[in-house]
């Protein structure tokens, strides 16, 4: 049965869709604390953004039609088992975010149903629905979750949007004075900034991991991952601008939901129910996007005979079926420690774990690139820029690392280390039957 593949629009949706997750809605507050500035951490970041994007477009040109994102353009860069490190990292990273992205959906509702706030069951029982409903829609196929994601894409930037243009009737530029209210100094702060923004960009790649499901792959990626990013960054940029100049500093930094005081000032308390609507569907389309990403990605190392066959496994919808399933079972194992006593400080260790496992791919793919081109004499019209946009984004991706912290590149680095017994196990498994 042939398979039915995605276009642009919904590429491009999945890119915006899994970058702009609940957590948007708390960054002003997060930013607060250094005023104005912080419009030049955004920058920083976004700049950083773009270039991988770049990066990721041009390789899915150099390396067509391979499903896998960053794991297939390492794997084919570095070999095997730089292509392993990758896809264990950036798997495990996932599901683990993809509870996460369950318990934020459940937080946003809780605005509107505070029983989810107070009760444990009631909550566990919302986020391991949102789960299970959307794995059964990713199994009916590639192109059903991402008419999905179309959908809870264009709901999610609604709030957004409604915030960044009413939100100029209510912008006073005396919020933004003094420039910097932090004690750091400029660059100091810009780095800080920088740093806090540049999670916000996670998700960059999405549009390359489905690849053998994408229409004109070789048109279609590297335009969707740009359009998603430039979309994305606008979105965070101007939404972050708008509700800073609407509510004083010292008040911002307080706030548990920015967004929602912003919507509020606006329209009321009624505009609060809205922001809290849109983030439920931010996270809820979050979560589809990249429950199809966590199946995918483990489909594609499967398939070269690094993970387990049974990854590989297809329905008649052409859907990695079984790895759909053990993904969102090891999600929900990771979401119901989050509401078990004992287990809450284990689970925030966990996501500490997962940000570094989605920030190494991006080093590693940066490097591929370079050697993709060395390898295949690439004919380059600019080489200057287009070697210049590898190097930039390693270093960058280099940056990143550093700015997760000390904690999480420790014990990040073991949890990739903690794989080598597998890849070793797979490589003998290989050998044996061949």
């Amino acid at each position: 049965m042939e398979v039915k593949k995605i276009g642009l629009w919904t590429s491009t949706s999945l890119v915006i869709g899994n970058m702009i997750g609940a957590g948007v809605f708390m960054m002003p507050a997060a930013l607060a604390p250094y005023g104005g500035i912080s419009i030049f951490g955004w920058l920083f970041s976004a700049i950083g953004a773009l270039l991988l994007a770049k990066v990721f477009g041009k390789l899915s040109v150099l390396v067509r039609h391979k499903n896998g994102g960053p794991y297939a353009y390492t794997r084919a860069g570095l070999g095997d088992f730089a292509g392993f490190i990758v896809a264990w990292g950036y798997w495990i990273s996932v599901w683990v975010s993809n509870a996460a992205i369950a318990i934020a959906f459940v937080s946003a509702l809780s605005v509107l149903f505070p029983v989810l706030e107070t009760n444990a069951i009631y909550a566990v029982l919302v986020g391991l629905g949102a789960i299970w409903v959307l794995t059964w829609v990713n199994s009916r196929g590639v192109r059903e979750s991402g008419k999905l994601q179309v959908v809870t894409t264009l709901l999610k930037l609604i709030p957004l949007i409604v915030i960044i243009i009413g939100g100029l009737f209510f912008f006073d530029i005396a919020n933004f004075t003094p420039f910097n209210p932090s004690s750091e100094t400029p660059m100091a702060a810009i780095a800080i900034t920088a740093a806090m923004t540049l999670y916000a960009f996670l998700g960059v790649e999405s549009a390359t991991v489905p690849a053998g499901n994408i229409e004109n792959p070789e048109k279609t990626i590297p335009r969707a991952t740009l359009l998603g990013t430039v979309v994305t960054t606008l979105i965070y940029m101007l939404s972050t601008v708008v509700v800073m100049g609407m509510i004083p500093s010292d008040l911002l930094s307080h706030s548990p939901a920015p967004f929602a005081d912003a919507m509020a000032i606006m329209a009321g308390e009624w505009g609060r129910d809205m922001i809290a609507i849109g983030a439920a569907i931010a996270a809820f389309g979050g979560l589809n996007g990249w429950i199809l990403i966590q199946s995918q990605i483990a489909m594609a190392t499967a398939q070269d005979d690094l993970f387990p066959r049974v990854f590989r496994k297809e329905n008649k919808k052409g859907v990695p079926i079984l790895g759909l399933v053990i993904g969102s079972i090891l999600s929900s194992i990771v979401m119901l420690m989050n509401y078990t006593g004992g287990l809450v400080e284990q689970f925030k260790f966990i996501i500490l774990l997962s940000t570094l496992c989605t920030l190494v791919p991006y080093l590693f793919t940066s490097a591929s690139y370079g050697l993709i081109l060395i390898e295949r004499k690439y004919q380059m019209k600019n080489k200057i820029s287009t070697v210049g946009i590898g190097i930039l984004s390693f270093f960058f991706s280099l940056w990143a690392i550093y700015g997760a912290g000390e904690e999480a590149v420790y014990w990040g680095f073991l949890l990739l280390l903690a794989g080598i017994p597998f890849y070793i196990w797979m490589k003998y498994r290989n050998n044996k039957n061949n």
